[in-house]
């Protein structure tokens, strides 16, 4: 019996790590499709059916104008979105965190309200109001549907990263003259940056994808995913693959310098 249980565990970790290697190849099956797609030289307009090897793709990424044009306005509204959404959404978490106060219940309740709610009722509820107000949709209004959805997350992050703060060296920077403006400009941004800067890239990503909100608030603006969902019935060519593929190195690249930074963040303040 005492040799049993030793053997028994490691078979049972070992069918663990084999559940978890399936579920994460099932999870980036996609992203390995849409990879290796863009390497594909299609016979006609759909490159749904690989045919072969080919570098052609790669060599002009924006052959198709429509297609840049997507891809430079889903660029726009995810860099504005984003940066209002950052702003707003860290002073929320700082506030929320920082100080006790009624309100504060309420607010929590708003913030995960677009996380929980469907994409489809939040974008035709945005819709009816643009309506309502008369205000012509295209880029703007995409913008402010995706700093709606992207103030929760960005808010939800950084309270994540704010828990975990002394407060106490915000008291010890006044005490020793800072101003308040100076004391959060050069103590607490500092400290709290790295949680900025991933709920940043966690709002860019999601305002770069999103597909629903966006198609009922467009107008006769076109993002990339309405692109895509529109070239699936007309031509399919491999430059969406490798626009999609440059994206995901650009994100995996930023992903990793977030991290060192962390890290080294880390690492300094345990030293200090």
């Amino acid at each position: 019996m005492a040799r049993g249980g030793p053997v028994g565990s490691r078979w049972t970790g070992r069918l663990l790590d084999l559940y978890a290697g399936l579920v994460l190849l099932y999870l980036f099956l996609p992203i390995f499709v849409i990879v290796s797609y863009s390497f594909n030289k299609p016979a006609g307009k759909f490159n749904f059916v690989w045919k072969s090897f080919s570098l052609d793709a790669w060599r002009d990424p924006f052959l198709y104008p429509a297609l840049v044009d997507a891809m430079k306005m889903s660029l726009k509204v995810a860099a504005v979105s984003t940066s209002v959404s950052v702003v707003f959404g860290s002073l929320i978490a700082l506030a929320l965190c920082r100080y006790t106060w009624k309100g504060a219940g309420p607010i929590n309740l708003l913030l995960v309200l677009p996380l929980t709610t469907p994409e489809v009722v939040l974008g035709s509820s945005l819709l009816s109001l643009f309506l309502q107000v008369n205000a012509p949709t295209g880029f703007w209004t995409v913008v402010i549907a995706h700093i709606m959805f992207s103030v929760s997350y960005v808010a939800l992050t950084v309270k994540a990263r704010i828990r975990g703060f002394d407060w106490t060296l915000e008291e010890a920077a006044m005490d020793l003259g800072a101003p308040p403006f100076r004391t959060v400009l050069k103590v607490t941004l500092p400290l709290i940056a790295p949680g900025i800067a991933a709920a940043g890239m966690l709002s860019f990503a999601l305002s770069l994808d999103d597909f629903i909100i966006t198609l009922f608030n467009a107008g006769n603006q076109v993002t990339y995913p309405l692109y895509v969902y529109g070239a699936r019935r007309a031509a399919f060519p491999p430059q969406i693959n490798v626009l999609a593929t440059t994206i995901l190195v650009g994100s995996l690249i930023l992903l990793g310098i977030t991290v060192l930074w962390q890290n080294r963040t880390m690492k300094e303040a345990m030293t200090k």
